[in-house]
């Protein structure tokens, strides 16, 4: 607040114009606010009522349901981003001790030419989840053994996401990353930059980011060995939870490996998929003929 600026109270959201936000967001990104989240809307949004000096919440409402890029503004203010370094770390744990041992022992057994590596990031939030992946994939299978990794991150908020480009975090996240990830890929900050660590080039050369919205198509992306979609899924009810899993599924290679956050799971919405351990999937393999 500059200085001398009155503080100026929100104007009152009425269950009308919520249940008018309540469509609008499932609508465009599958997500169903419940009753509870009236004053997350009402705290998330006020800021961007005094921007464009909009008289009330539904004044807004009309403006988003008609103007594309302001629809893309709103979701950015209500999305919720909160992730970490080597979130979940049973993950990396598997990662590390039955995937990646096992891709390289195929690749040692097989022909010996260069192996493509895709993984895609969903929901990648301020980037901490592609970084983490990025160290643990180049860590464990080095560009001198012939290995090409591409990671894509993606995230419904294009303002989340240019912030996730910089590859820039708060030195104090540094705790959250194992030290020789640390010593290895990620460069401290000095003088007035002494408060941020960066990921180093050859990390940033391994992620490229991409706005994609889960519950619309998803343009070109191909197939993945690994997806990672946690902690998204628990802001969907459950038609589009079912619809985004099937959107996730058709990305995933035939052997490739799914994984969601410790509260969610594809009971009742994966039939074609099996556990390898909880909370990550792959896909039956296709019956005999």
């Amino acid at each position: 607040m500059k200085q001398g600026e009155a503080f100026t109270e929100p104007p009152a959201l009425s269950e009308r114009e919520f249940a008018g936000f309540q469509r609008l967001i499932y609508r465009e990104a599958g997500i169903w606010l419940s009753p509870a989240k009236k004053a997350l809307v009402v705290g998330r949004l006020a800021r961007r009522l005094r921007e464009l000096k909009s008289p009330s919440f539904g004044a807004y409402l009309r403006c988003a349901e008609t103007n594309d890029m302001e629809r893309v503004r709103l979701l950015d203010a209500l999305c919720t981003h909160e992730t970490h370094f080597f979130r979940e770390p049973r993950h990396f744990e598997f990662l590390e001790r039955e995937v990646l041992p096992r891709w390289r022992a195929q690749k040692e057994t097989g022909s010996g030419e260069p192996r493509r590596v895709r993984v895609w990031s969903a929901g990648c939030s301020t980037g901490e989840e592609p970084f983490s992946l990025a160290m643990v994939l180049r860590h464990h299978l080095p560009l001198t053994e012939g290995w090409d990794i591409d990671i894509l991150a993606t995230d419904l908020s294009t303002r989340i996401l240019e912030q996730a480009r910089q590859a820039r975090f708060p030195v104090a996240k540094a705790r959250e990353v194992p030290k020789h990830y640390l010593r290895a890929f990620m460069l401290r900050g000095v003088g007035t930059q002494e408060a941020w660590m960066k990921a180093g080039s050859e990390l940033r050369g391994m992620v490229r980011f991409q706005r994609v919205n889960l519950n619309d198509g998803h343009g070109v992306l191909g197939r993945f060995d690994l997806i990672f979609c946690r902690n998204v899924l628990i802001y969907f009810d459950q038609a589009s939870r079912a619809h985004a899993v099937e959107r996730l599924l058709s990305h995933l290679s035939p052997s490739g490996l799914l994984f969601l956050g410790h509260s969610e799971s594809l009971v009742g919405l994966g039939a074609r998929m099996r556990a390898v351990m909880p909370t990550v999937y792959t896909q039956h393999a296709p019956a005999a003929p």
